[in-house]
């Protein structure tokens, strides 16, 4: 029996040597391969890593040559702005000076005329009030009645009175006026802003009493007789300083009186067409849209001179 197995052992050795053998070499081979692509691949890696670490250095050098241009450019209008500074900054304090004294020389005229126009006003109220004293000595004495008892002519009718001399100065008067409309007592104001037109209705202040008489009436709420007060303002003067404001208010006056506000907007319209591009009339626009008017027509050129309706 262990002949038997030793005769089989020596038999079948050298086949099992052999297979072992060749699956050794085919493994071997396998390895090789491997080895040899594992090489081809750590090569193919070296050439991109070179080729990459190539472009990363060339996009730093671009970096930083880009940026040293940047940092000349930036230097260069840096010095071109000091430069100009260095050139601008003086003549800026030039002009400035210089407007700063045509401001102040400005002001200056403006007070002058204004002093001046107070002085005019003021000779015009004294030359009104020598020529109403002159009026007053020249009048013819009243022919004495028939019947002193009974103070008639013969003919029965009362002697004509003379007429009475202004209580006071122009200047004074308008002033007491202004000055107790401004302190509230406007029934005061309104008797004597009467009072100037019954005795200096032709002096460049009448305009101004008549628009304050209205403006009593418009802040007592009495508005029937405020609009008929801004419209002698329009009608009885020429163009005058108070023309735009007795518009608007005249307008304003109208819109609270009942069944008057298609008055009222004709008179803001007016206003409009006459004093274009002015702050009454933006205001006058907008009570037309609130009247509902769809556009305000702002006519273009200086407006014409108001002339009086018939």
């Amino acid at each position: 029996m262990s002949r038997r197995l030793l005769v089989w052992l020596l038999v079948v050795a050298p086949a099992l040597s052999f297979a072992a053998s060749k699956e050794t070499q085919e493994l071997q081979r396998d390895v090789a391969q491997l080895q040899d692509q594992v090489r081809q691949l750590q090569q193919s890696q070296d050439k991109q890593l070179t080729v990459l670490t190539t472009l990363v250095q060339q996009s730093l050098d671009a970096a930083n040559k880009a940026s040293t241009n940047v940092a000349v450019i930036q230097s260069n209008l840096q010095q071109n702005l000091k430069d100009e500074e260095s050139k601008v900054v003086p003549a800026m304090v030039g002009v400035n000076s210089r407007l700063d004294n045509l401001s102040s020389d400005t002001r200056t005229m403006q007070q002058a005329v204004s002093d001046l126009t107070t002085i005019l006003s003021k000779l015009q109220a004294q030359l009104t009030d020598l020529g109403n004293a002159v009026k007053v000595m020249q009048a013819p004495a009243p022919p004495p009645p028939a019947n002193p008892a009974a103070g008639q002519s013969p003919g029965g009718a009362a002697a004509a009175a003379p007429e009475a001399a202004p209580p006071i100065g122009a200047a004074d008067l308008y002033a007491n006026a202004s000055r107790d409309r401004s302190s509230g007592k406007l029934d005061l104001a309104l008797q004597e802003f009467n009072d100037y037109l019954k005795y200096y209705g032709n002096t460049d202040l009448a305009p101004n009493a008549q628009f304050y008489i209205g403006m009593i009436h418009y802040s007592q709420s009495d508005f029937e007789a405020a609009a008929q007060n801004f419209d002698m303002v329009l009608e009885k003067y020429s163009q005058n300083p108070k023309t735009e404001d007795a518009l608007y208010y005249k307008g304003m006056s109208l819109l609270r009186v009942p069944g008057h506000k298609t008055q009222a907007g004709d008179e803001f319209k007016e206003l409009i067409k006459e004093f274009p591009s002015t702050d009454r009339a933006k205001e006058a626009c907008t009570q037309l849209t609130t009247l509902g008017y769809n556009t305000c027509r702002f006519p273009a050129g200086a407006p014409a001179k108001r002339a009086k309706k018939k």
